[in-house]
């Protein structure tokens, strides 16, 4: 009898890629160069979570012809992709904001234990061969990081600039996390084998 589990050559090909781009975005986060700025902090380490999207995107759409997820897929990577535009743009402006000591410590406390949990979830989803279950969980994980992020820095004071393009990554990406939520569950990977565990679902 065959091994079921066995993952396939596509998939052993996309998760090397994932887990290359992961290894790339964590060190992106985790070297940015931070300032006496929670504004300008915020964008300079949510631009490699973005870039890491756009990437993961591109990556399933290598893997796979199914056009639910590739719609899904094509239409988070154009979302990127033009926040990543955003926050160029707010690089110079936001950093002119200084902020307190005491609010930037707390700031940055808080966002290196939601860096801490993204991270690890996005390391330790579920592998196998179901590649668009096995994407939407990471993906969720990703989304789940950036409205953490955006919470975290709205409890602050920011430029004005920032605090819109804060807002819109919690609606947009909440949005977005039901969405492939329901996908997933569409998938029938409610659990076992090479299939999403419920318990990976992200709420």
């Amino acid at each position: 009898m065959a091994n079921t589990y066995l993952l396939s050559d596509e998939s052993k090909q996309y998760l090397c890629c994932y887990y290359q781009i992961l290894d790339e975005m964590i060190q992106g986060i985790t070297t940015a160069r931070l300032t006496q700025s929670i504004s300008r902090n915020f964008v300079v380490q949510m631009l490699p979570h973005q870039r890491a999207a756009v990437r993961m995107c591109r990556n399933i759409l290598e893997a796979s012809e199914d056009p639910g997820l590739r719609r899904t897929a094509q239409r988070i990577s154009t979302r990127e992709a033009q926040g990543i535009e955003t926050m160029e743009g707010l690089i110079a402006s936001c950093g002119q904001l200084i902020t307190p000591q005491m609010d930037l410590r707390l700031y940055q406390r808080r966002m290196d234990l939601i860096f801490r949990e993204m991270f690890t979830q996005m390391g330790s989803a579920p592998e196998g061969n179901r590649l668009n279950a096995v994407f939407f969980q990471q993906m969720i994980f990703h989304h789940r990081g950036a409205v953490r992020m955006a919470r975290n820095t709205l409890r602050y004071e920011v430029c004005t600039d920032l605090a819109p393009v804060l807002r819109s990554i919690i609606d947009t990406q909440s949005r977005e996390i039901r969405q492939m939520q329901f996908l997933l569950r569409r998938t029938g990977c409610q659990g076992g084998g090479s299939c999403a565990s419920s318990a990976f679902l992200v709420y």
